[in-house]
């Protein structure tokens, strides 16, 4: 077990993987183990934490980027069916499930778009509003404890690395 000094332990480093192919397979390439393996750990402790912070608040992670998206819009907080799936990276099949649960739960309501027959606007009601706001204090107050460790100026350089892997990570991965 490696420990990072704070109490995690990972039952391997991901330095340790790495060495370990190269001595069973050398010639393999082993060079992204070192990224990509801390990522997946990261990723699998923030999505377990966050789902236990949410299930404290009341709230699904689906419903949670509803309210986000619209509330993040800016008042009056109403944004097309259209605008929700673009903003949310979600099909229109699944805005529209989650636009009829949170409808029902009476934290949106929906109404024809002016701008059109076939457009719906989605708007947050005054519950919903109440749901979010509580809602992302509890995640984002969460997430900056996790973070806390980091400095300032090393939040800022992780930021730009990770921003400029997602950018080419997309690029090679995203088909068009």
């Amino acid at each position: 077990m490696v420990e990072d000094g704070a109490g995690y332990r990972a039952p391997y480093s991901a330095a340790e993987i790495a060495a370990a192919w190269h001595r069973e397979r050398p010639g393999t390439p082993t060079g992204s183990i070192e990224v990509v393996t801390p990522i997946w750990r990261l990723a699998k402790l923030f999505a377990d934490d966050r789902g236990r912070v949410l299930r404290e608040a009341d709230i699904d992670a689906a419903t949670l980027d509803l309210l986000s998206t619209l509330r993040r819009s800016g008042p009056p907080y109403v944004l097309t069916t259209r605008e929700l799936a673009r903003r949310t990276l979600v099909t229109a099949g699944a805005i529209s499930q989650r636009v009829a649960r949170a409808e029902r739960e009476g934290l949106v309501r929906r109404a024809p778009s002016a701008a059109g027959r076939r457009s719906v606007e989605v708007s947050l009601t005054e519950e919903g509003h109440a749901v979010i706001e509580r809602s992302v204090d509890a995640v984002l107050g969460r997430e900056a404890e996790l973070v806390a460790g980091l400095t300032a100026d090393e939040r800022t350089v992780l930021v730009g690395l990770l921003d400029r892997l997602l950018g080419q990570v997309a690029a090679r991965t995203t088909r068009g």
